[in-house]
């Protein structure tokens, strides 16, 4: 287990029961940006009501059941500290880009660095392989960590954007990176 972490993590798919701690860990992200923390996600001006975020999740669930998103959390002593979704960017899989995923992690402040991003990417990762050929993120320049993270996971960079946020008078640059998983054998017989 990581040190400093009281319990063992666990990362299931996400449930109806997750609501209220996933909005909590969400809304301190804005907490942590009012103090001036670099933090790697994009945010809105505002924090969303609560009502915004019953509409996000109600979506999220939508999109689970479809197939278009994968939706993992990661728990320490029965709390959700961190998630982590690959959505399919195309209305449907029979588009062009269908085969598309864009990732997206979230931890709490206080388990990062701890071990719960790991188990979050391989729980996601190997849902995610199934539904998509194709993954790509955004992560700001800054977070070197997170960089070097997605790197053991097979992401390579794929591409930079400066000053892609603008947060306060600040701007972030972001790194894109991408996982392509190994092309489809061909059908036995099959050369072309």
């Amino acid at each position: 287990m990581p040190e400093g972490l009281p319990g063992r993590i666990s990362v299931r798919s996400v449930e109806w029961r997750d609501f209220a701690e996933l909005t909590d860990t969400y809304w301190r992200l804005y907490e942590e940006r009012d103090r001036g923390a670099p933090i790697g996600i994009t945010l809105f001006a505002e924090r969303p009501s609560q009502a915004d975020e019953v509409e996000w999740f109600s979506r999220v669930v939508r999109r689970v059941l479809s197939g278009d998103l994968v939706f993992v959390v990661a728990e320490v002593d029965g709390h959700v500290v961190g998630s982590c979704s690959v959505g399919r960017l195309a209305p449907s899989r029979s588009a062009e880009h269908g085969h598309v995923g864009e990732l997206g992690i979230l931890v709490a402040e206080s388990f990062r660095g701890k071990g719960v991003g790991t188990a979050l990417l391989e729980r996601a990762l190997a849902d995610a392989r199934r539904l998509f050929e194709v993954i790509f993120l955004s992560v700001f320049t800054v977070n070197e960590g997170a960089q070097r993270l997605y790197r053991r996971f097979g992401f390579v960079p794929c591409g930079h954007l400066p000053r892609m946020v603008k947060r306060g008078g600040r701007y972030f640059d972001e790194e894109r990176m991408v996982l392509v998983s190994p092309p489809p054998e061909p059908a036995t017989g099959e050369n072309r």
